[in-house]
């Protein structure tokens, strides 16, 4: 019997996630890992949960996904995204919900890049006046 399979790749930063939600319990699998061991702070596994939550599917899918890159932050918001645009390829009445907690946009801040003549993006070296 094959079983139905909702793929969504979501990217934040430099993170990419490849994220696979399934009919299941609620489990959710980072690189192998529990959720709860992959990202220790509790604020980034709220992160991870909130579209499961706001479209109250957080019990019927289990969530297996891969992420490379970026920091862990960045890794969940990346999750984030590939987990809502699972949800709407499962279920495309659920746009309006997540459309409206923002969960589809993709945040488009990256780093800027370091210009020459400085030391950072920004950042000058001291100003001598002779």
């Amino acid at each position: 019997m094959a079983q139905v399979m909702y793929q969504g790749t979501g990217r934040r930063k430099t993170a990419i996630a490849r994220v696979r939600i399934i009919p299941g319990g609620g489990q959710i699998n980072i690189n192998g890992h529990e959720a709860e061991k992959y990202f220790a702070k509790p604020t980034l596994l709220v992160t991870l949960r909130q579209p499961l939550e706001i479209t109250g599917t957080s019990g019927r899918f289990d969530v297996i996904a891969l992420v490379e890159g970026g920091g862990i932050t960045g890794q969940a918001g990346a999750v984030r995204l590939g987990i809502a645009r699972a949800l709407l390829k499962a279920d495309p009445e659920l746009r309006p919900s997540l459309k409206k907690a923002g969960f589809l946009t993709r945040d488009p801040r990256m780093k800027e890049r370091r210009k020459y003549g400085l030391k950072k993006a920004r950042k000058a070296p001291q100003f001598s006046k002779r």
